[in-house]
């Protein structure tokens, strides 16, 4: 008897697969599934072994197949007020709650019951399942997969990424880089504070030129006024510096991010912010020749522009109906690579809405578990079906 979306997800949530930790476990269970169906499979592992990404495919080898992607990590629960134990799914008044239930594991359990439904089914096209790991710190861990696959002839000729859209179809997203800023000055005594430069306050100006930056995207940069926020962002998230307060520190770094509307060049905005650099580290240089603010590159991953015509988005109509809403989303996700570094027609649509995320008692509706459901019956109908 195939299990449930429900049944499976539960098995997903019970899994504590936060970044940076295994997911073997996970994969081993979605593996025992998909080889039941019939699926071949391949993992690209983490180079230490503790986590791998998974790709599955069912029906015939060949161009023009349907990806289904989904990450497999979710963010941390410490510090969290849960009313429940967030790796046991609880359902309560017509919710499911626990850690991913939302983001994502609710549409990878729904994946791998379309999996299991295929088995006997006559696919004409190729359905594969791309399951990742370390998508919450940055999309890192997809990359492996995807460079494999982009040594492939025969390429898939769209995919859907089933992050929570409320089954609303996402054409787009915001790039992201994530940058670090190390600030130089010299150490000193806090007593003869003016005779040393003090990282901090370098650190400080340098925030300062971000917001500045930031506000003159505000009140003049390009717009798209499908994203809450119509314009590119500008984010300074962590500053660290100092080791006691009697000593003028000379090292501060701060983790700042770029979020880049398709109009905007993230490469050109960081250009704009390294001048800022120089200008406040010049300022102090005739007294302090180390002076200087350095900005290296942590993670990003690109935007997602896909045409309302595209392959993606005309299956998703056909499946969910012609009058399914479009819109883009705040959050970023993997689909700009599948789209990017494969030519992959690509769209963002699963159960649950990302505002129930990385928070206590998140949840997915059963409501919107059962229309991932009849999407993914429907698109098995698509796959049987010659071109």
């Amino acid at each position: 008897m195939i299990p449930s979306t429900k049944d499976i997800l539960a098995r997903l949530v019970a899994e504590p697969t936060v970044s940076r930790r295994s997911n073997l476990a996970l994969l081993d269970y979605a593996e025992s599934l998909l080889r039941e169906a019939g699926a071949r499979i391949e993992r690209f592992a983490h180079p230490d072994g503790t986590r791998a990404n998974l790709w599955a495919t069912l029906g015939p080898d060949g161009p023009g197949g349907i990806v289904l992607s989904g990450h497999t990590d979710v963010v941390p629960v410490e510090g969290q007020a849960w009313s429940s134990d967030p790796y046991v799914l609880t359902e309560r008044d017509g919710r499911l709650f626990g850690r991913g239930a939302a983001d994502m594991k609710g549409f990878v359990a729904a994946a791998l019951r379309l999996a299991l439904l295929s088995t006997g089914c006559a696919l004409k096209r190729p359905l594969h399942l791309a399951l990742s790991y370390d998508e919450e710190i940055g999309c890192l861990g997809v990359r492996g997969m995807i460079d494999a696959l982009a040594m492939r002839p025969d390429r898939p000729a769209l995919c859907i990424v089933g992050e929570p859209t409320g089954m609303k179809i996402a054409t787009g997203h915001k790039g992201k880089v994530a940058l670090r800023a190390c600030c130089h000055g010299q150490e000193g005594h806090s007593a003869l504070a003016p005779n040393a430069l003090n990282a901090l306050h370098l650190g400080a100006a340098f925030i300062a030129a971000l917001q500045t930056r930031q506000q003159a995207l505000c009140d003049h940069g390009a717009r798209d006024p499908d994203y809450d926020i119509p314009y590119s962002t500008i984010h300074a998230g962590m500053m660290r510096g100092g080791t006691a307060l009697n000593i003028v520190p000379n090292l501060c770094e701060i983790d700042f991010e770029i979020r880049n509307i398709a109009e905007d060049n993230a490469e050109d905005l960081l250009a704009g912010i390294r001048a800022d650099t120089e200008i406040i580290a010049t300022r102090h240089r005739n007294r302090f020749p180390m002076a200087c603010i350095e900005i290296s590159r942590v993670s990003g991953y690109p935007g997602l522009a896909t045409d309302r015509h595209a392959p993606a988005i005309t299956l998703l109509k056909r499946i969910l109906g012609p009058d399914t809403a479009t819109l883009k989303v705040a959050f970023g996700t993997e689909g700009g690579l599948f789209d990017q570094e494969l030519g992959i027609s690509t769209a963002v649509c699963g159960p649950g809405f990302m505002d129930q995320g990385h928070k206590p008692d998140e949840f997915v509706g059963i409501d919107q578990l059962d229309r991932c459901d009849t999407m993914m019956q429907r698109l098995l109908v698509e796959l049987t079906r010659a071109d």
